[in-house]
């Protein structure tokens, strides 16, 4: 049967070839449109940044976060034209498969279901009459997709959002007194800004199913020899943040032993006071009126135990010390269980649930020790002379010993990771830096 190209003699589609034509017209005009945009954002941009540099010389942090406000208000102005251009992507993709449907086509039948292919593909696009407000309504189309994945490395959008957020928290944090709930405020309001980020995934679920912390929303406290040098590093190492901390001395915290008593950071001895213990209370160390019985210069550890309720100190530089140890409970300091060896810079970590400590410094021994409610027992030695590492408790009752000093190589850095599992200790993994 021969195909007429009349389309005369199907009313239904000629209408809709003619509605195609005019739904074409409006592209020059939103090309247009676009570029007169662009232009509007350029002025506005540098508008916006003339004003940022004088807000920088005279107000706080509540006028930049009022202008980033601002910015994120034209970003979604900008974003509307964003998936307006995804949308006129959609439709030529929509265009050229009913191109491909109809060409083959020599009925009208055929040509009827080509047509509503085409109308179901165009709504479906983004800002379509499925998609209205955009990408936000269809995060799975293909189109909307490409812009997520991997957005930290080829998103500007999102990239330049999220540096916005974090100079304003940086800019909060520095203007905050030595009040944790101004900090707090600080971190509120940097959550809800990424919230306005494109991409940030906010999701909801009615499940028990626990969410893992990831690195980059860990920050830890980090006080250095200095106590003015101190800051807030992101458990992924991309972020490092200034933190005030006030004491009674700069040094005030050098060489001390940390651990969380009742949920409060705490600090015991150290090179300043070999006896003190200090409290940190909002952004200041306070010390209190209770002493160590012994005196902890240098190598010595601090743990948390019984569910953070107490505190195990034990070691120090010399004598008897090396191997003596206290237990403090947030008000008195009572003398416990002294090791059978010798833990100057052994550390204290647990390994099922108990207290352990690894090698010595000065006697350059391998001996491991664990502490129960009878005393201290031998545990498996390490491979390697090792000293001043850092211990760590695992969930699964292993314990972990991370990088440190080797006697048995002249005391050179050693960058394994060594595992206490079963009472075996195996290397699982290396440092990158040491």
């Amino acid at each position: 049967m021969a195909f007429s190209t009349d389309l005369s003699e199907c009313p239904k589609m000629s209408r809709f070839v003619k509605k195609k034509e005019r739904a074409l017209e409006p592209f020059l005009e939103l090309e247009s449109a676009s570029e007169l945009h662009v232009e509007r954002e350029h002025k506005l941009a540098r508008s916006l940044a003339k004003k940022l540099g004088n807000i920088l010389n005279n107000v706080c942090s509540f006028f930049s976060i009022i202008l980033y406000n601002k910015i994120i208000e034209q970003k979604k102005i900008y974003h509307f034209f964003s998936d307006q251009e995804i949308n006129n992507e959609c439709l030529a993709v929509c265009d050229a498969e009913y191109f491909n449907c109809s060409k083959n086509c020599e009925n009208s039948d055929c040509l009827r279901k080509c047509a509503e292919e085409v109308i179901a593909c165009e709504n479906s696009c983004p800002c379509g009459a499925d998609c209205p407000t955009g990408c936000v309504d269809c995060p799975e189309h293909p189109l909307c997709e490409d812009e997520c994945e991997d957005a930290q490395f080829i998103n500007n959008d999102y990239k330049i959002c999220v540096n916005s957020a974090i100079y304003v928290l940086d800019f909060c944090l520095k203007k905050c007194p030595p009040e944790i709930g101004c900090h707090n405020s600080c971190y509120e309001n940097y959550t809800q800004m990424l919230f306005l980020c494109p991409c940030i995934e906010q999701e909801t679920t009615t499940t028990t199913q626990i969410t893992p912390i990831e690195p980059s929303d860990v920050f830890i406290l980090v006080i250095s020899y200095y106590v003015d040098k101190s800051y807030l590093q992101s458990g992924d190492g991309s972020l490092q943040i200034s933190a005030t901390i006030n004491a009674p001395e700069n040094r005030y915290a050098d060489y001390a032993a940390y651990a969380l008593v009742n949920g409060k950071l705490h600090i015991f001895g150290g090179r300043y006071d070999g006896t003190k213990i200090a409290r940190l209370d909002d952004c200041t160390l306070n010390e209190l009126t209770v002493r160590l019985n012994e005196e902890r210069k240098y190598g010595h550890a601090a743990l948390s135990i019984e569910n953070g309720k107490k505190a195990l100190i034990c070691f120090g530089d010399s004598g008897d010390i090396r191997k003596t140890c206290e237990i403090f409970d947030g008000s008195t300091t009572v003398s416990t269980f002294s090791a059978d060896s010798t833990h100057y810079f052994g550390g204290l970590g647990l390994y099922k649930n108990q207290p352990a400590s690894v090698g010595c410094w000065t006697e350059k021994h391998q001996k491991a020790e664990t502490l129960s409610a009878t005393g201290w027992t031998a545990l498996p030695n390490h491979p390697k002379r090792i000293s001043v590492h850092s211990l760590v408790g695992l969930e699964n009752q292993s314990l972990l010993l991370i990088g440190g000093r080797d006697s048995g190589n002249g005391g050179g850095s050693q960058s394994g990771i060594w595992q206490l599992k079963d009472e075996n200790w195996n290397k699982i993994g290396e440092l990158l830096q040491v």
